[in-house]
């Protein structure tokens, strides 16, 4: 069975016909075709299987069952705005918030992770009444003007680009290849201190800062996971500098950590932030996010004086959706499972790395992990051209990955929970048939006289 209408040259066509030419296409020299997908596998025009090891956002696996169920079935009864009373939104509301410490209790209901992060940005403004936002190198938080702004990784690309003066860009937390590596004594100060000179800098200019907005793990800035205590001692500089702290969760949350629920949890307990905002997997593939903050944060946007209210935010199909997600997420273990799957992959890649020489860095938490591919693990030449290589190899055996971070040398794996060490073993294995005529085609290149 497939949802074929036309023949995939003709779809190619009326794409760039149609379509606007900055929306890419994965593997652009020979696009894949899906017309179905099930749990971690897609599939073809052709009904060729692929596994998806991309694919945060179909969090609980495709098509699943009881969440295509959830939204089926509420579709059939009602959809409408929130401006109407319905059990499902402050239902969903407090299911979320039991996943979340105390003090984050308010949601808003939004459409997608960039609605929600421009949202963030809002109560922080309307809170502090300052607006300078210090952000991280290579952070992306969405594609709309307020966050292009806030996102070097986008902002970066264009060749004009003049940085906000309202916008700081501090240090990546990067153990790898940052300012501050895992032989430094205390990382975590030391990239801490570079958002509080920020914070002086600014204040020297006469500017106030609003907000500090991080990615608990940095997704596109190539899967950086943060020292331990970075975030706590961030948070004091900046709610000293009268700002709030913002912890995306849109790439990284809903349990894909495996230890915990949030990402920004793995910084410990004493840890909370002002808002978080979340999107992708919350929906398993239905457009829907959330930001959540604390009464004090909300009760000072409602003082505003402007009503907030959202066409599509919180309708009941999509709240019936994300109450779905959490139940199937409970069920099936799927946390646990990012936790021993996650783990398994881990260690076989870190095999790799034992094995060959082009992967410098395994890293990630749960089912989040990156594997970073360097020419030279003294100078840390990235080894880009090998990465996107493997990427196409990959794709000729049937296998979805991706590449990012600043040199898109990092192989990210971000696959629905559902994932199983049968698909760790088959991925890594294949890597590593790869990665091995890569390395003979390494030595014969170092051999060749210049």
């Amino acid at each position: 069975m497939t949802a074929e209408i036309f023949p995939k040259v003709k779809t190619i066509d009326l794409r760039k016909k149609h379509i606007g030419p900055s929306c890419k296409v994965f593997f652009s020299h020979d696009p894949i075709k899906i017309v179905r997908a099930k749990g971690q596998y897609m599939y073809d025009e052709n009904g060729v299987r692929y596994l998806d090891c991309i694919n945060n956002v179909a969090h609980v696996g495709h098509s699943h069952p009881m969440v295509v169920k959830a939204g089926a079935e509420q579709m059939e009864l009602l959809n409408t705005n929130s401006r109407f009373l319905h059990d499902n939104l402050v239902q969903y509301a407090q299911r979320l918030q039991a996943t979340l410490p105390e003090k984050l209790s308010v949601c808003y209901f939004v459409n997608s992770g960039s609605e929600a992060n421009d949202l963030a940005l809002r109560l922080a403004w309307e809170y502090t009444g300052h607006k300078d936002v210090i952000t991280l190198d290579n952070a992306y938080h969405g594609h709309v003007s307020s966050l292009i702004n806030i996102s070097p990784y986008k902002f970066h690309q264009l060749a004009n680009a003049e940085q906000s003066k309202s916008v700081h860009v501090a240090l990546s937390p990067d153990l790898y290849r940052g300012n501050y590596r895992q032989d430094h004594p205390d990382p975590a100060t030391a990239y801490a201190d570079d958002v509080n000179n920020l914070i002086q800098k600014a204040h020297e200019k006469g500017h106030k800062v609003a907000a500090f907005i991080a990615e608990s793990l940095q997704s596109c800035g190539g899967q950086v996971i943060p020292p331990a205590g970075y975030f706590q001692k961030v948070a004091q500089h900046v709610h000293r500098a009268g700002g709030l702290f913002i912890a995306d969760e849109v790439q990284v949350g809903f349990g894909r950590v495996g230890t915990h629920f949030w990402a920004f949890q793995l910084q410990g307990e004493d840890f909370v932030p002002d808002i978080v905002t979340m999107g992708k997997p919350i929906g398993n593939g239905h457009p829907m996010s959330c930001v959540v903050t604390t009464r004090e944060v909300a009760e000072a946007f409602k003082n505003s004086g402007m009503e907030y209210f959202n066409t599509f935010g919180g309708n009941p199909v999509s709240c019936a959706i994300g109450l779905a997600v959490l139940d199937v997420i409970e069920k099936e273990d799927l946390q646990g499972n990012a936790l021993r799957v996650g783990g398994y992959l881990t260690r076989l890649l870190e095999q790799q790395k034992e094995k060959h020489p082009l992967v410098g860095d395994i890293r990630g938490r749960g089912l989040f992990v990156g594997a970073e591919l360097v020419r030279d693990r003294v100078k840390l030449t990235p080894a880009t051209a090998e990465a996107q290589d493997i990427i196409y190899k990959l794709k000729e055996q049937h296998i979805l990955l991706s590449a990012d971070g600043p040199h898109r040398n990092v192989l990210k794996f971000k696959p629905p929970m559902c994932f199983s060490e049968e698909d760790a073993d088959m991925v890594v294995e294949k890597i590593d048939q790869i990665l091995t005529v890569e390395n003979k085609s390494l030595s014969l290149f170092s051999k060749t006289p210049g």
